[in-house]
């Protein structure tokens, strides 16, 4: 990954998202250990501290949790609490815009609703 220095979004929010998808794909499973502070600051060559806040914010989510003098683990249900999380904020804000542009294209709900059921089909088949 690469982070976007030209994005509103703060650099530690993109570390937690960065891990987030990380444990989604499952590439950090439950009570597995994830990359330090330092190792995150090192690969995105970012400060230390930044790299310590994009943790903690997952902490604070449990999503992950300290063990002293052992680093950052994947919480138990961490994915499926990702996966709630992201529902709600990502997709529920993706769908209010893509709603609001419909009407804005004079698309009526029906026509939506069979561009969305055509588009997931598609990549559907993609994944076979």
């Amino acid at each position: 990954m690469i982070l976007n220095t030209d994005s509103t979004k703060p650099i530690y929010i993109q570390i937690a998202e960065w891990l987030e998808v990380e444990i989604l794909n499952g590439n950090f499973k439950e009570d597995e250990r994830v990359y330090s502070q330092y190792q995150l600051a090192d690969m995105f060559t970012i400060n230390p501290a930044t790299a310590a806040k994009g943790l903690n914010l997952l902490a604070e989510e449990h999503i992950v949790y300290k063990r002293r003098g052992l680093g950052m683990f994947v919480s138990p249900n961490a994915k499926q609490a990702i996966l709630t999380k992201r529902r709600k904020q990502i997709l529920e804000q993706m769908i209010k815009e893509l709603v609001i542009e419909a009407k804005r294209l004079d698309v009526d709900e029906a026509e939506l609703i069979e561009m969305i059921k055509n588009v997931r089909k598609e990549g559907e088949e993609e994944q076979l």
